[in-house]
């Protein structure tokens, strides 16, 4: 009996919320959407060594640039946790630096440019916190 005075309780409690006012439904809707924005300019390049070049830009302002290429790195000796050592080698790691920007809420541009490589992630902009010298 409890349960199915349960099941009609949810059933009833979700008509309600789906029979509420379209008005309210549409306010919603036109407050959370964003307008679409189109490619208008696109470039993707791919070469054979494994390098590449490939930005693109927006109508709504978003610019994004991205190039890359293989990098040989010496890789010192080292030992893992349990003990075994691995000698000194070469590895092969893709580089890549670019950047992007778009507007913010307010209109600024906000830019980031990066390098990512041996060294890791390294982005830089003037919107970044500054760590303390």
């Amino acid at each position: 009996m409890y349960k199915f005075t349960a099941v009609v309780v949810s059933a009833l409690l979700f008509a309600i919320v789906l029979a509420r006012p379209a008005q309210e439904q549409q306010a919603e809707a036109v407050t959370t959407s964003t307008t679409p924005a189109t490619i208008i300019k696109q470039v993707d390049v791919n070469n054979p060594d494994g390098s590449f070049n490939s930005s693109y830009e927006t109508s709504n302002g978003i610019k994004v640039e991205n190039i890359g290429y293989m990098k040989k790195i010496l890789v010192p000796r080292q030992e893992t946790e349990d003990g075994q050592v691995i000698e000194e080698h070469e590895e092969m790691i893709l580089v890549q630096s670019g950047s992007y920007s778009y507007l913010d809420p307010e209109g600024n541009v906000i830019t980031l440019r990066y390098v990512a490589d041996e060294n890791g992630f390294q982005p830089q902009g003037d919107h970044l916190p500054v760590p303390p010298q």
